[in-house]
């Protein structure tokens, strides 16, 4: 569904992505993990249409991305932010249904409301209040919601939990999961939360410096990888990392063992 092919792209001179190529399948979700500056969410803008890359190429269902064809494109593309981009003299209702108004489907769009509402647990009493009266795990399921409006194939996530407090990330975690598995889009998930990349990944592509060092399962990552940087990165966050302890038992003696020989 997705696919970069020979990506570079930089600012200031300064690279950024380097001769990178990938593929998103379709009805996956993929994990874009690792530090910050690495390249992540620069990628998901490419993808967007919102950056074009200094060399290589992007496809969508297998349609080259040119500034022709881009923002056609990217009706069929949901898009959420970490800070969920909602406008705030808007109400909910209007953020919602900004998208749908600009590609003049309101009628059909205002009949998902109820549904998403209910998928993500959102009581409909919300739709008049402005961004400003609602709590931080409620701003991101509208945001959620406004990606979905249109019943996009993709849908990209840049961090989207990343300002939430823990109860609420694992909360809202869990509500992601079954989403996902129950509308099957093609999505992209940024992160750099280790356990976030194991709950909701099905594929996890490590980045590191604008390249890419390592794609798979978790398990693939956390009890198979040679890389040095894989075991350092996964080492970090393992005080915290782990979605299930005693399934992961394995794979920690096994980064640990690594991040020993490493030094």
């Amino acid at each position: 569904m997705l696919k970069a092919t020979r990506v570079s792209k930089g600012f200031a001179g300064k690279s950024v992505l380097t001769d990178l190529t990938l593929v998103c399948a379709t009805g996956q979700t993929t994990v874009l993990l690792g530090q910050s500056g690495c390249g992540k969410s620069t990628l998901l803008r490419l993808f967007m249409g919102l950056l074009w890359p200094d060399s290589g190429a992007i496809e969508i269902a297998g349609t080259l991305v040119t500034e022709t064809n881009a923002r056609s494109l990217r009706r069929d593309i949901g898009y959420v932010t970490q800070d969920g981009g909602l406008f705030p003299h808007l109400t909910v209702r209007d953020n919602i249904l900004l998208a749908a108004r600009y590609f003049k489907v309101e009628p059909a769009a205002q009949c998902q409301i109820q549904p998403l509402f209910a998928m993500t647990k959102l009581s409909p009493e919300l739709l008049g209040r402005f961004p400003c009266e609602l709590s931080g795990g409620q701003r991101q399921r509208v945001s959620l919601i406004r990606a979905l409006i249109l019943d996009p194939s993709i849908v990209l996530l840049d961090e989207p939990m990343g300002a939430l407090d823990p109860m609420i990330h694992r909360e809202l975690q869990e509500d992601l999961k079954i989403i996902f598995s129950t509308l099957r889009k093609t999505v992209v998930l940024v992160t750099h939360d280790v356990s976030e990349a194991a709950f909701l990944g099905e594929k996890i592509i490590m980045l590191n410096q604008g390249a890419i060092v390592q794609e798979g399962s978790f398990a693939d990552l956390s009890q198979k990888s040679k890389e040095p940087f894989v075991v350092a990165f996964l080492a970090a966050q393992r005080s915290v990392a782990w979605p299930n302890e005693q399934a992961t038992v394995p794979a920690k003696k096994a980064v640990e063992h690594g991040a020993r020989h490493d030094h």
